[in-house]
């Protein structure tokens, strides 16, 4: 267990406002990232409380979940498995779609990925309105895996993104 805090990782995220357009207050967690200590310090509470509960795998999703997923699989000793953008894994893969602020987007999953029963720990860097997570959590009940959680670093909790996650149980180190 390391000695960051999360208000030691809320003082590093940096505010850059107006990006990438008007009106948008961008929370820029590259220098979490940047240091080894803060990174570090982030996947140990994201992970720790589940070092001893059966994990199988951890999930990420495309983009910068894959580097928590990544990070909390080599710490747990599991695999690691990307829930990526359409078009992108090249292998039969189930897809789900979501909803936008202008237009669909859509992720996918190998089919093979994960056995059914697989109990994952599904990251991501951050919970806006929820459309990718919650597109995410489709796919692995598609492919039979019960989610013991699905963690983030921050939750923009205005924006009720946690609503769409159909009760799995969600643990936001930051909420905005």
């Amino acid at each position: 267990m390391s000695d960051v805090t999360v208000g030691d990782l809320e003082a590093a995220i940096r505010n850059v406002p107006d990006f990438p357009q008007p009106g948008i207050q961008f929370k820029d967690i590259t220098p979490v990232l940047g240091d080894a200590r803060l990174f570090a310090g982030a996947i140990d509470l994201l992970v720790d409380k589940h070092k001893d509960a059966g994990i199988d795998a951890c999930v990420g999703i495309d983009a910068r979940g894959f580097i928590f997923a990544a990070a909390a699989a080599k710490q747990l000793g599991t695999g690691f498995v990307p829930v990526r953008k359409k078009g992108k894994l090249p292998w039969k893969t189930h897809e789900e779609s979501y909803s936008l602020e202008y237009g669909e987007a859509t992720v996918a999953i190998h089919q093979d990925a994960l056995q059914p029963g697989a109990r994952v720990l599904l990251l991501d860097d951050l919970l806006a309105t929820g459309g990718t997570a919650a597109a995410a959590v489709s796919l692995l009940k598609k492919i039979g895996a019960e989610i013991v959680e699905i963690g983030f670093l921050i939750e923009l909790g205005f924006l009720n993104g946690r609503e769409k996650m159909n009760g799995a149980p969600i643990n936001s180190l930051i909420t905005y």
